[in-house]
């Protein structure tokens, strides 16, 4: 004859302490969870933050400009169809200018 859990002896007992570990354990963490967070977040702010600026990006494009540089014409691995420069943005910070560049200086994007 099949027992269900609830019936079989100890079957409970081992269900309660399974949860009471598990409540145990998450009252420990959402406690300790602010404390990491502090931690985390001195740890990133200890690191430089280089976040190029839209000036950067307008002083490399006008000195490119000025020096006769043409843009670079292949496409970023990263392009896709439907893309604007900003979407190369969370790619990367070089992806980005030189779609921006290619973008004022022919007036459309990069092809697919």
């Amino acid at each position: 004859m099949y027992l269900l859990p609830a019936q079989k002896p100890g079957a409970l007992c081992l269900l309660s302490l399974s949860l009471s570990m598990l409540l145990a354990t998450t009252t420990v963490s959402a406690e300790s969870v602010a404390d990491i967070q502090k931690r985390l977040n001195e740890e990133v702010l200890q690191k430089p933050f280089s976040a190029e600026t839209e000036a950067n990006l307008n002083a490399y494009i006008q000195e490119a400009t000025k020096r006769g540089t043409p843009p670079k014409t292949e496409p970023s691995r990263f392009w896709r169809r439907g893309y604007t420069c900003a979407d190369l943005r969370r790619h990367s910070w070089t992806d980005y200018r030189d779609c921006s560049y290619y973008h004022r200086f022919y007036g459309r994007y990069w092809p697919y």
